[in-house]
């Protein structure tokens, strides 16, 4: 039996997959960007809004007419016009003591610089108001440009674009956007046990877990999953799935099983046979997640993962998501979110690999933090991600965590 290469560490595996690059940048409908990743910086083609409008019922003013204006010395001014949503409010300025009356969202007339709220006013007749409230220059007003100046960047290149963003870009007027192409992730569950979901299982089988959750994760981090199925453990069946990967244009293979070293663990020949090279990495000092094989093909990366549901899952997280990300143009990180917690109890490890422990988190009296218990089981067992809300990391230097330290945990998507 051959023995794993020289074991990584995490932050070693991450810096060789810096060297991937982004993908290339395709054009988008608006109606299709939500969360995708924009390419390059977006100005603004105009100024937004366009105009200075009102944000309130009431009557637009100068300012200056009514300083000092209250409920024992209101302001008298004389109303000249009205202004309706959506309408011209006229070339002529206010001249002094006139007001115009204006609903939430009409032009500020010229010359006008607030708008007083209707609750402040008492109409005397349709000519004439009294104002029981001073207003400062800009009140209850949305100045032209104020929320986007012409020229401006409004979407800075990498943001993944949300609702907002999106309305923001409408509100502009942009219709089509830059974004970089998401990644094509194809998906190979290996063994000779395995079987799909909606198959009934007979003696020594079981369901396939690993395409399911791969797949749900790979949408959720921005990629494009294609399942290839269930292959059994022999060289040509996983060689020829891969072949199939990539003339399906790949950009990623994940092959879950088959990374270790066992006798019937193909998954690394099968690699040196694709890409024509040892491995990028072949073992990686992690606790669950150490049998990890990762190939490179030109831009394309190949990933062996364990076929335990834990493991396969802890290593999605810490390295596929984040050359996802890098091909993405977005940071080079896992996109995981940390938290520090205290510990409930004893967290023992050994020194030499970083330890990624199942937890779940409870709130405490007296405890400023979330207060991390551990979920034991076997890295094969699905249920205890299903109960864990999170990874307690153990770094590669320590030896555990005792009752009452502060840890920190990744939390689980």
């Amino acid at each position: 039996m051959k023995g794993f290469f020289r074991l990584l560490t995490t932050s070693q595996v991450q810096q060789i997959l810096q060297s991937f690059p982004e993908l290339t940048h395709k054009q988008v409908a608006l109606s299709d960007a939500l969360g995708r990743t924009v390419a390059c910086d977006i100005l603004s083609p105009e100024d937004l809004p366009p105009f200075s409008r009102s944000t309130m019922d009431g009557y637009a003013v100068r300012a200056k007419d009514i300083f000092g204006a209250s409920e024992t010395e209101p302001a008298l001014l004389k109303v000249i016009g009205e202004v309706q949503m959506g309408q011209d409010p006229g070339a002529g300025p206010l001249d002094v003591g006139e007001a115009v009356r204006i609903w939430t969202g009409g032009m500020l007339p010229k010359g006008a610089d607030a708008v007083v709220m209707v609750e402040y006013t008492k109409e005397i007749d349709p000519s004439l108001i009294e104002i029981y409230k001073a207003a400062a220059p800009n009140d209850n007003v949305i100045l032209k440009g104020e929320d986007c100046q012409k020229g401006q960047v409004c979407i800075k290149k990498g943001a993944r674009l949300r609702p907002q963003d999106l309305g923001l870009l409408a509100g502009l007027g942009v219709t089509k956007v830059q974004v970089i192409k998401r990644p094509k992730v194809a998906i190979i569950s290996t063994g000779d046990e395995i079987v799909s979901e909606n198959e009934s299982i007979s003696i020594g089988k079981v369901r396939d877990i690993n395409s399911t959750t791969l797949s749900a994760l790979v949408c959720q981090g921005g990629g494009i999953p294609v399942r290839l199925g269930i292959v059994k453990d022999s060289f040509d069946a996983i060689y020829q799935r891969c072949k199939e990967a990539l003339e399906l244009g790949a950009d990623v293979i994940l092959v879950s099983g088959g990374s270790s070293v066992g006798a019937r663990d193909y998954t690394l020949k099968v690699f040196r046979n694709l890409s024509g090279s040892p491995p990028l990495v072949h073992g990686v000092a992690i606790r669950p997640g150490k049998p990890t094989i990762i190939s490179r093909l030109g831009d394309k990366a190949l990933f062996g993962l364990p076929g335990h549901a834990a493991s396969c899952m802890v290593v999605y997280l810490l390295f596929v998501q984040y050359l996802l990300n890098i091909m993405l143009g977005l940071a080079p990180d896992t996109g995981m979110e940390f938290k520090d917690v205290i510990c409930g109890q004893m967290f023992p490890s050994v020194t030499g690999r970083e330890d990624y422990v199942r937890v779940r988190l409870q709130r405490e009296d007296n405890v400023d933090l979330p207060v991390a218990y551990p979920i034991y089981g076997k890295s094969g067992l699905i249920s205890t991600l299903v109960a864990a809300q999170g990874l307690l990391k153990i770094p590669r230097d320590r030896e555990g965590y005792h009752e009452g330290e502060e840890a920190e945990v990744m939390l689980l998507p």
